[in-house]
């Protein structure tokens, strides 16, 4: 699995927010918070927000929070928020990888990749990942 630098700060930048809720947490702080460059983490809080995954509140003491309990938000959710699917094959789903002649396998082993990767980021919430941090 690749994961890109937009999967990785906004995976970070959901976690900054979780650890401040119930406050709101302006796009700024967590930029300086994550070391992620402001006008990149706006887009990327831009497609949190429109995958409902984070609410935005205008203002002076406006700011993001998170749209829904952490308990309720996993890894997953957030990737695809981001990047779309988990794992493909050439750009295109695992699903629809086609082989012939001695690669006609490889479609089962993409497809068992992705099922590896869903077991692992649709299992671990913000929530879950949060407490760890707090607890090192």
């Amino acid at each position: 699995m690749y994961v890109s630098a937009r999967t990785d700060y906004a995976v970070r930048a959901m976690l900054s927010v979780t650890v401040e809720h119930p406050r709101l947490v302006k796009a700024a702080t967590l930029a300086a918070a994550q070391d992620i460059p402001l006008s990149f983490l706006q887009g990327i809080l831009l497609d949190l927000r429109r995958a409902g995954l984070l609410h935005s509140h205008r203002g002076v003491e406006g700011g993001y929070a998170l749209a829904r309990p952490a308990e309720e938000i996993t890894v997953g959710d957030v990737v695809r928020a981001v990047g779309g699917a988990l794992a493909t094959v050439r750009g295109l789903p695992t699903t629809h990888a086609t082989y012939h002649g001695a690669a006609t396998g490889l479609h089962d082993v993409w497809v068992a990749v992705e099922e590896a990767i869903e077991g692992v980021v649709d299992h671990k919430t913000l929530a879950e990942l949060s407490t760890i941090k707090e607890s090192a």
